[in-house]
């Protein structure tokens, strides 16, 4: 059973969300937020699975509370919902520590498909999707220019392979591609994807493609 975590200011949009998920044998809904220090203090209350988090909340917003709950330390993971006027902002959430991000005009079966995705600690969004979206909003980045990126402490562990691994996953490649291009089978690579995770402590997939911005292992096309 796959325990949630509703924030949302709009009680009718908390409402639809629930009556969504509530009609799934496999989830959940703990509780409900209508702020970010609310859903800071309802996840260290109950430890959801998910949250699924909106980004524009009265007093502490859902960026503010993802970095809060990425902070404590807490398993539960942050699935960001956005509009497609804020892009800007997922790219924050993202960099606090979120998951992946929806917009809010998702088809059903595509918001319970991304909390499961989350829940199961993969990413909600492609790629390559994050790969446009860090592109579009690459300024975020510091404008100069940092150590080499095999010194970078994040990522000096990470053998040869396991950089070059990082290396493509930020350019968007799938496990799939990955194989192909490299001439790995993709249990191996799954591997590998695993090792440099926990190597350089990036919670999943999306964190992994920041990471290769961050460390310019990746720059923008």
């Amino acid at each position: 059973m796959t325990t949630v975590l509703i924030a949302d200011d709009q009680p009718m949009q908390r409402f639809g969300f629930r009556m969504l998920l509530e009609s799934q044998d496999d989830m959940t809904v703990v509780g409900e937020a209508g702020h970010g220090t609310e859903a800071v203090q309802l996840v260290a209350r109950h430890r959801p699975d998910v949250v699924l988090m909106d980004i524009r909340m009265p007093g502490l917003d859902g960026i503010g509370a993802t970095r809060r709950i990425i902070a404590s330390g807490a398993r539960t993971r942050v699935l960001i919902v956005t509009t497609f006027d804020l892009d800007a902002y997922a790219y924050d959430g993202l960099r606090a520590g979120a998951s992946g991000f929806l917009v809010k005009d998702a088809r059903p079966e595509e918001l319970l498909a991304g909390i499961r995705a989350v829940a199961a600690g993969d990413a909600v969004v492609a790629p390559a999707l994050t790969r446009r979206l860090l592109d579009a909003y690459v300024h975020h980045l510091p404008a100069e220019p940092g150590a080499p990126a095999a010194t970078d402490p994040r990522i000096s562990a990470l053998t040869e392979r396991e950089l070059e691994i990082l290396t493509v996953i930020g350019q968007g490649w799938s496990n799939t591609e990955i194989a192909a291009r490299l001439h790995l089978a993709e249990s191996t690579v799954k591997t590998h994807v695993t090792r440099v995770l926990a190597k350089t402590g990036a919670r999943d997939r999306v964190q992994a493609v920041i990471l290769a911005y961050d460390t310019r292992l990746v720059t923008p096309a």
